[in-house]
């Protein structure tokens, strides 16, 4: 990637469903792959969704990264809208684990994604590889760079980190389970996590006007995975941002309370940038963004690192 020049206008190929088999999973795992048409040694990212989404959302994000020259990987989870799971299906309560199991799933399976997707074969860098997601996704993406979720008598669980994933970007990702609301006590046990293992550098991304019905905290709690991990994080806060961050799960969806274009802008080009430096050290492309945001007159977040 250092040295090409790739812009908006790079044509993307996107195939999908590509489907991966998965025994004991109830289905097969769906997946959306999206490419820049040209270009080899292309570095992966595994994007999870938030909850009820599925391969095709979060265009803003998926299709920036793809013409950036990243190969995006978007796996549909049970909890998908699309997919209609009722609450008492007995996959329910494990659903926070089989996701974890469906990003393995997709780096146990790129040489089937690569052959799938007609004209990608030969193209994939495996040695740079990078996690992604939002909301539960974040949480999901999370453990794969080290964070736990811890049991009930609040010790950490299981280690899920993969030594193939070399760098994480985690959106609106929720926070410690000290303050969790009846609601997601009851009905989110897993929320709970431990970010003392969360070792693989990452980019954490929060909104300052994310109010969480599922914490009885402010927004500051969505910053919870930038303060208790090690270092070797960022973190960026997003001026005004609710839950959507300025609406990266689609354009005109819904569910987007704070649209903003503008944010959405700078939240592809950061996390392209930071990306970018992470997976190839001596990029000086995550600097020049965090340099052009620092002297911005009128900031849209804010950036810290440690």
């Amino acid at each position: 990637m250092p040295g090409t020049s790739l812009s908006d206008s790079t044509m993307v190929i996107s195939a999908k469903p590509v489907v991966l088999p998965a025994p004991g999973r109830g289905e097969d795992l769906q997946v959306r792959v999206s490419a820049p048409a040209t270009g080899g040694e292309l570095p992966v990212v595994v994007f999870s969704h938030g909850f009820g989404w599925s391969m095709n959302g979060y265009a803003p994000l998926a299709d920036h990264w793809a013409a950036q020259g990243f190969v995006v990987v978007q796996p549909t989870h049970l909890d998908s809208r699309t997919l209609g799971l009722p609450p008492e299906d007995p996959r329910t309560p494990r659903i926070w684990r089989l996701r974890i199991e469906d990003l393995t799933r997709v780096l146990d399976g790129l040489d089937v994604l690569e052959a799938s997707v007609p004209g990608l074969a030969g193209r994939l860098d495996r040695d740079r590889v990078a996690v992604a997601g939002h909301s539960w996704g974040a949480q999901t993406a999370s453990t794969l760079l080290g964070a736990r979720v811890r049991d009930p008598d609040g010790a950490p669980g299981e280690d899920m980190s993969d030594p193939r994933v070399k760098a994480g970007v985690l959106l609106a990702m929720a926070g410690l389970g000290d303050d969790l609301t009846p609601f997601a006590v009851e009905h989110l046990p897993f929320m709970r996590p431990s970010f003392d293992t969360m070792t693989a550098p990452a980019l954490i991304v929060a909104g300052d006007s994310d109010d969480s019905a599922l914490t009885t905290r402010g927004p500051d709690w969505f910053t919870d995975p930038y303060t208790y991990s090690p270092g070797n994080k960022s973190l960026l806060t997003l001026f005004g941002a609710e839950h959507s961050l300025g609406g990266i799960p689609g354009y005109e969806v819904a569910e987007t309370s704070d649209e903003s274009p503008a944010r959405v802008a700078l939240l592809q080009r950061l996390t392209t940038a930071y990306l970018r430096s992470a997976l190839y050290p001596g990029d000086p492309g995550w600097k020049a963004a965090a340099a052009a945001l620092e002297e911005d007159p009128e900031p849209l977040g804010k950036l810290q690192s440690k």
